[in-house]
């Protein structure tokens, strides 16, 4: 098949995808409109803009403090930390909880973009605007790379298209669309996890890394890097017998991985030295004292009560039952790919077949790839002759031949889309947050947490496509009712059925 056969389908894609984040977007922008003429808000915090404890400044009144008051409406819960930070810097203790990558760019845009207007609406209304800007632009720029890592991965155009809609509408969407430092995140890690599947290391490296400036849990996304230096390795001592360039793969991913910890570990750095550094035994806080003084963690502890078990409450029941959709859609999402791939699971993805690592060259086996030819590798495969194959397959699921029991297709034993072996370390990764999310955090931010999970929405546009899953997810359900640490869980059995069945 020619390119120029591919190109329309792709382009089509793209922009279908380009226009379902921008509608979700200005969809939301109605309703929160919507809702505020309606209802007063919960939280009031939104007037209050105290003076800066240092440098303050002072602006005439805006021409028009109507429009000015209409914005600033919008900054309440997380939002009122980013906007002052980026107003004031960091005055407080707690203010060190929300990492600096957002604040730094409100400020950027304040001073530059949207200086012109501070004389009209005042100069905190022209930091919320810019927040709001970065972060509504950076969700739609996040739903573009959420599709491209997607063909890649599941070289499955349409699903691939069905799991980016589902991103743009996912039940976070009000926090990408707020100032909130999720949008960021989600074109960061997503994103840097799409040059990374391209080849393109460097790049990687840099957005994964800043992902890390923009939220802490960035720093899990040096797992990506651990992982593919661990195959590369293995495939470089055991494939070709060469020792001394499995030690150069091991010492360069280590540096890439220590690089994406940098800015995180830099940032609490930066908080001893103002916290800390200069003040008296007497003075200090008690993390200062600590052998690894993190005040991160400090922070989270000692201000929000986060801690292992330590939500395990009978009054936090209702924050679980909030949580729990997200959570059974991550549960059972493992717990099906577990079962589809155990001999993938066990072995870490050693066990791959030959097919799957040809066509995972660049996480499972040490083969210069090229970030170009792999997006137009992908690109070509959304031609026509892919929409068959994705027919027959789903023929074949129909009659009973599942993908994920191992049914070969056109020959081989290459599998395709969420049981592919290429899903692996996003399983690994999501298993590690759905555990901390359910036993170390506040439970009920387990949605927006989870939200930037790719897997998670590769596993519904699965399960949508796949009418016959139906009775192997509820036995996957099942099994997650049974475990004893899932019985919160349980109640979600009914949720899926009841969704499969009004498919």
């Amino acid at each position: 098949m020619s390119k120029s056969a591919s190109e329309p389908l792709n382009s089509s894609h793209t922009s279908k995808v380009l226009k379902a984040a921008i509608f979700s977007r200005f969809l939301l922008l109605v309703l929160t409109i919507l809702w505020r003429s309606l209802l007063t808000p919960y939280d009031t915090s939104a007037p209050l803009d105290p003076t800066c404890l240092r440098n303050p400044s002072s602006f005439p009144p805006p021409l028009l403090p109507s429009l000015a008051s209409a914005i600033e409406n919008g900054v309440v819960w997380d939002s009122v930390y980013f906007v002052r930070i980026a107003q004031c810097g960091y005055e407080y203790e707690q203010f060190y909880a929300f990492l600096p990558l957002l604040p730094a760019c409100i400020f950027a845009f304040s001073r530059t973009v949207f200086a012109p207007l501070v004389p009209l609406i005042g100069y905190r209304a022209v930091l919320a605007l810019s927040g709001y800007v970065v972060c509504n632009v950076a969700f739609v720029f996040a739903a573009i790379y959420f599709y491209k890592l997607s063909v890649i991965i599941l070289k499955d155009p349409n699903a691939a298209l069905q799991a980016s809609v589902l991103f743009c509408f996912n039940p976070a969407s009000i926090f990408y669309s707020s100032i909130y430092s999720e949008s960021l995140y989600a074109l960061l890690s997503v994103g840097g996890c799409y040059y990374l599947i391209s080849g393109s290391n460097n790049i990687a490296v840099l957005w994964l890394a800043l992902s890390s400036f923009a939220r802490s849990n960035g720093v899990l996304n040096a797992g990506y890097f651990g992982f593919q230096t661990m195959h590369q390795a293995y495939d470089a001592f055991s494939g070709k017998k060469r020792a001394f360039l499995a030690l150069w793969i091991l010492v360069s991913g280590a540096l890439r991985c220590i690089f994406i910890f940098v800015p995180f570990i830099a940032f609490q750095a930066y908080g001893y030295y103002n916290m800390c550094l200069g003040r008296s035994s007497d003075e200090m806080r008690p993390w200062c004292k600590a052998r690894i003084p993190l005040l991160y963690n400090y922070i989270q502890s000692h201000y929000w009560g986060v801690g292992f078990l330590r939500y395990f409450q009978f009054k936090q029941l209702p924050n679980f039952l909030l949580a729990s959709p997200i959570l059974s859609l991550a549960v059972c999402s493992i717990i099906y790919y577990v079962k589809s791939r155990p001999e993938i699971v066990r072995s870490l993805g050693f066990q791959a077949s030959v097919e799957e690592k040809s066509s995972i060259a660049v996480i499972f086996s040490f083969q210069k790839s090229h970030g170009s030819n792999d997006t137009q590798l992908s690109e070509e495969y959304s031609s026509r002759k892919q929409e068959n194959h994705n027919l027959r397959s789903r023929k074949k699921i129909n009659q009973g031949g599942d993908l994920a029991e191992g049914r070969t297709i056109h020959g081989s034993s290459e599998k395709l889309g969420y049981t592919s072996a290429f899903i692996l370390p996003f399983i690994v990764h999501v298993g590690f947050m759905v555990a901390t999310a359910f036993f170390v955090m506040h439970v009920q931010v387990a949605t927006r947490f989870l939200s930037a999970s790719p897997s998670l929405y590769w596993f519904a546009s699965f399960i949508m496509a796949s009418p016959n899953t139906n009775t192997e997810l509820a036995e996957v359900v099942d099994v997650a009712g049974r475990h004893p640490s899932l019985n919160k869980l349980k109640w979600g059995k009914a949720n899926y059925l009841g969704l499969m069945s009004e498919r």
